[in-house]
């Protein structure tokens, strides 16, 4: 790849998390071990789509514009948006895979729903979460280990600190309880979700794409930043490289604004685990000015975001995927998802914004 040629010389890299921390941190009881949320989720009712009939196709307005977005940008970029109720797409790289890195929490969620439907568990399963089970970058459930031990943590609670605080530790917690990573992509081939691939887990996955091999001890204060550190940066750069071509965690950005669109109109799960996720997809606080910052005030808004590793100037997997309501009740599906890119954070979410941000000009128009 043209960039890796620039990378020589360097040893010393700048650092993201397999995802972003948000601004401030979930809100922790003093010390408590357990917790005993209902054992259903019970949503509040839910309010009809009042959507009036959506145009059949994209305004060509808005088409250009995403295209011009797209061209614009540097990196491999792609772009996804979906109009749930009109039925219309509009893609560029649409069918590529991109590295998902945090984004790929979406069908942990659902893959635990799914049980959660089935009656093979529960929300509120206790799940016990010590030392052995941390993973890496950011994870808040560390903190908690660190100072009591182990914790013991709901289903329920870990679905909310995986997805809206994408904590990599109650997401892996969540992964083991569900089945392991055969039971994702079994829920995503049972579901035709097309062209998306879950990986081994945050600890195998990261480690593969630094060039480590993963032994627990990394997962200890900064060691794995350190051995990181430490390797060649012909290491790094191959390994990134390898990645890159083929992301074990790949997904396209049609396909997830597809999987959007089955969600929206219940074709995953039950209208209670619909609910609760969408819930929670609210409340997301990571990534506030990628797609969000874009959104009107007045309009809805869900995500889950993803950052991958950086590599001396070039950043890897920097992602945002949700969907937008209208006051009308229309809804759109958004995908933009960067698997390689040398712009600068604000660059990057300039991109999102203005996507979001077209999408509710051209609405009705």
């Amino acid at each position: 790849m043209f960039y890796f040629r620039t990378l020589i010389t360097v040893f010393c890299v700048s650092i993201l998390t397999g995802c972003v921390a948000p601004s401030g941190g979930p809100q922790v009881a003093s010390n408590p071990r357990t917790e005993n949320p209902p054992s259903r989720y019970n949503p509040p009712p839910t309010k009809p789509n009042k959507a009036t009939p959506s145009r059949s196709r994209p305004n060509p307005a808005l088409e250009q514009q995403i295209a011009d977005l797209w061209r614009s940008f540097p990196g491999k970029t792609g772009i996804a948006v979906r109009s749930i109720d009109g039925g219309w797409s509009i893609g560029h790289r649409a069918d590529q895979n991109f590295p998902q890195q945090s984004v790929s929490k979406l069908w942990v969620a659902m893959t635990v729903l799914d049980k959660v439907d089935q009656g093979r568990i529960s929300l509120s399963d206790s799940i016990r979460i010590g030392p052995e089970d941390l993973t890496l970058f950011y994870q808040p459930l560390a903190a908690e280990v660190k100072r009591e031990g182990s914790v013991i943590k709901s289903v329920y609670t870990l679905l909310e600190r995986a997805l809206a605080f994408s904590d990599n530790t109650a997401n892996d917690a969540l992964l083991r309880h569900a089945g392991g990573p055969d039971a994702v992509n079994d829920f995503i081939r049972r579901s035709r979700l097309g062209k998306i691939k879950f990986g081994p887990g945050e600890r195998l996955m990261q480690s593969q794409i630094a060039g480590l091999k993963w032994n627990q001890n990394l997962s200890q204060g900064r060691k794995f930043y350190t051995a990181r550190a430490n390797l060649p940066i012909e290491t790094r750069k191959q390994a990134l490289a390898d990645y890159l071509a083929d992301p074990i965690d790949g997904a396209s950005p049609g396909a997830i604004v597809n999987a959007f669109d089955q969600l929206a109109r219940g074709k995953l799960l039950s209208p209670n685990s619909t609910q609760l996720l969408q819930s929670i997809l609210k409340r997301t606080r990571s990534g506030p000015n990628r797609l969000k910052a874009g959104v009107p005030s007045d309009w809805e808004f869900l995500h889950k975001t993803g950052t991958g590793q950086i590599l001396g100037s070039v950043s890897t997997g920097y992602n945002d995927v949700g969907m937008m309501t209208a006051p009308d009740g229309s809804r759109y599906a958004v995908a933009v998802m960067l698997g390689d890119t040398t712009a600068s954070v604000p660059e990057r979410m300039r991109l999102m914004q203005a996507v979001t941000r077209a999408v509710a000009r051209y609405h009705r128009r």
